[in-house]
C-alpha cells in the first residue's frame, strides 16, 4: 500500500494540468475529485474508472481478483466497440467467498485462475484487478503477476487501483501510470514510421472513431495506439515509437500524455473531434506536429485539401436541418471534453445554448467554454434535479442533451432528451458524427409525441360550469330514471 500512496501523490501533481500547477502543497494532494460518500452513488470508484480505461483493449483477458459483485456491477460499463476480439466482453473473477478471505487462500485462487484462462483462451496478456476486499486483507497482487508472468510465458498485468482509494477519475489515472509501468515499451515494432500517431483518451463509443479513423488513413497517418478505444495489447506494447499523440479527454490520460513526452519525446495536444470545425482544427494540429517531427511538409496541404472536401460534404448535409433547428434552445448536462467541444458544434447550425455544465471539466476546458459562450451565466458546475426539472419544466430549453442519469428528469419535464454520454447508441464523433448528432436533435425535437404528452389528461378537464335554470316536473322524472339505469347521482354529471 506504501508503493501506492506515492503512486497517487505523484499522480495527484501534474504539473501539464494548469489548475493543479495553481494549487498550493497541501491541496495538491487533496487531488481534484471531492471525497466520495461511503454508500452513496457518487459516480464510480478507482477500480470502476480503472476497468473503463483498461477494458476496451479488446484481446486482453480482464480478471478481477476479489467477490463476484465487484465484477458484475463494472463489466460492459461503457458502450465501447470492437472490430475483432471479442475476448474483452468475457467476464473473469476469482469469485472470492468468505471463506477465502478466512482461510488466507485467495493468492492460490488468482494464481490458479490465471492458469486457466492462459489454457482456455490463450490472450497475449491477463490485466488483473484488485478489489477493496482483496487490498485489505493483502493479498500480493503484484507479486503474485510477477510469479504467473514467469511461471506461465506471457504478460501479467497488476492494476493496482482498489476501489476505496479514491474516484473514478483518480483510477482512470492509476490505469495510465500501468500502462507505463508495465505495458508501454515492452516491445519494438518493426515497421515505425514518420507518420504514427497515438490517440489518447479515445473510448470509440458506439464505434465513432471509425468515423475518424479513414480521415487519417487519407492522409497517410497510421493510428500506432488509440488508447483504450477498440485497441489490441501489441499496440499499446509500441505506442512509445509514436511521433506524436492526441489526447481527447484529458481528466483521464493527461498524466500519460505527459510522461510519454517526457521518456519518448511524443509531443501532445489536447483537441476534439466532435464539430466540424473541432475536427479540422484537430486533423491541422496532428499534421503540424508530425512536420515539426520530421514528416514531409507537404503533408499539410493535403491536409487541407481533405478539410475542404469534407467540410463542404457535411455543410451540404447539414443544410437541410438548419432551418429546422436554427434558434432551438439545448440544455447541456455532461462533462469533460463535450462540455464545450458540441457546445460549439452546434453553435455552428445556429442552435442556442442555454447552459452547459463544466462537472469534470478541466481549466482548459473551461476557458474554452467562456470563449465560445461570451456568458459565464450559461455555464454552471451542477444544477440540482430540482433546478434541472424546473428549467425544462419551464420551457426555457427544447432539448436536454445529457447522460442517462438525468433523462428522467427531461421525461418528467415532457421535454426532449438524447443521450450524448457513454451509452449512446450513435457514433458523434468526425464530420459524419456532426451530421448523425444533429439528425438526432432533429428527430428528437420535431417528434410529435411531445405536443401529445404535453395535452392536458381527459381526467385532469375542469367540468363545465352551467348556467342553472328552474327544473320543470320533467326533468325531473327524466333524471330519476337516468339514476336508476345508471347508478349515478346528479352530482356526478359534468364535461371536460
Amino acid at each position: 500500500m506504501s508503493l501506492l500512496r506515492a503512486k497517487i501523490q505523484d499522480v495527484f501533481n501534474e504539473p501539464a494540468c494548469e489548475q493543479n500547477r495553481g494549487k498550493d502543497a497541501k491541496a495538491r494532494k487533496e487531488g481534484c475529485s471531492k471525497p466520495l460518500t461511503p454508500g452513496a452513488a457518487a459516480g464510480g470508484c478507482a477500480f470502476d474508472g480503472a476497468k473503463i480505461v483498461l477494458q476496451p483493449i479488446t484481446d486482453v483477458a480482464h480478471l478481477v481478483h476479489g467477490p463476484l459483485a465487484c465484477e458484475g456491477n463494472s463489466w460492459d460499463n461503457r458502450g465501447a466497440a470492437s472490430s475483432g476480439p471479442t475476448l474483452w466482453r468475457t467476464s473473469f473473477t476469482t469469485d472470492l467467498t468468505e471463506l477465502d478471505v478466512v482461510m488466507g487462500r485467495g493468492e492460490r485462487k488468482l494464481l490458479k485462475a490465471i492458469l486457466e484462462i492462459k489454457e482456455a483462451y490463450g490472450p497475449p496478456a491477463i490485466f488483473v484487478y484488485p478489489t477493496c476486499v482483496t487490498a485489505l486483507i493483502g493479498d500480493d497482487i503484484e507479486v503474485v503477476c510477477k510469479r504467473a508472468a514467469e511461471k506461465y510465458g506471457l504478460a501479467v498485468v497488476p492494476v493496482n487501483a482498489p476501489g476505496f482509494v479514491g474516484s473514478k477519475n483518480l483510477g482512470n489515472k492509476l490505469a495510465g501510470e500501468t500502462l507505463l509501468e508495465h505495458v508501454i515499451g515492452t516491445l519494438e515494432p518493426n515497421d515505425a514510421g514518420p507518420y504514427d500517431i497515438n490517440i489518447l483518451g479515445e473510448f470509440n463509443l458506439s464505434g465513432e472513431f471509425w468515423l475518424v479513423k479513414p480521415l487519417l488513413d487519407r492522409l497517410g497517418i497510421r493510428v500506432r495506439a488509440c488508447i483504450p478505444g477498440d485497441a489490441r495489447y501489441v499496440d499499446i506494447a509500441c505506442a512509445h515509437r509514436a511521433r506524436a499523440a492526441m489526447v481527447v479527454c484529458s481528466t483521464a490520460l493527461i498524466n500519460l500524455a505527459r510522461k510519454m513526452d517526457e521518456r519518448w519525446d511524443i509531443p501532445f495536444f489536447e483537441g476534439s473531434f466532435y464539430g466540424i470545425s473541432a475536427t479540422s482544427e484537430a486533423l491541422r494540429q496532428i499534421s503540424q506536429l508530425l512536420v515539426k517531427k520530421g514528416a514531409d511538409p507537404e503533408i499539410l496541404g493535403r491536409t487541407e485539401v481533405l478539410i475542404a472536401e469534407e467540410e463542404a460534404i457535411a455543410w451540404k448535409k447539414l443544410a437541410a436541418y438548419r432551418l429546422r433547428l436554427e434558434g432551438k434552445r439545448v440544455l447541456l448536462n455532461t462533462g469533460g471534453v463535450k462540455s464545450w467541444s458540441v457546445v460549439h458544434a452546434l453553435m455552428e447550425i445556429g442552435i442556442e445554448i442555454v447552459g452547459t455544465s463544466v462537472k469534470k471539466s478541466t481549466v482548459e476546458d473551461k476557458a474554452r467554454i467562456k470563449q465560445i459562450l461570451k456568458d459565464d451565466n450559461h455555464i454552471f458546475e451542477q444544477m440540482a434535479p430540482r433546478e434541472l426539472y424546473a428549467m425544462l419544466s419551464e420551457r426555457k430549453a427544447d432539448i436536454l442533451l445529457s447522460g442517462g442519469r438525468t433523462q428522467f428528469i427531461a421525461l418528467k419535464a415532457k421535454t426532449p432528451w438524447l443521450d450524448i454520454n457513454q451509452e449512446r447508441q450513435h457514433p458523434y464523433a468526425g464530420y459524419d458524427g456532426m451530421v448523425e448528432l444533429v439528425r438526432q436533435i432533429d428527430i428528437a425535437i420535431h417528434n410529435p409525441i411531445w405536443a401529445q404528452v404535453r395535452e392536458p389528461a381527459p381526467w385532469d378537464c375542469q367540468p363545465t360550469v352551467r348556467e342553472e335554470r328552474p327544473r320543470t316536473r320533467s326533468d325531473t322524472v327524466t333524471l330519476h330514471a337516468v339514476q336508476e339505469f345508471s347508478g349515478t347521482t346528479a352530482g356526478d354529471f359534468g364535461e371536460c
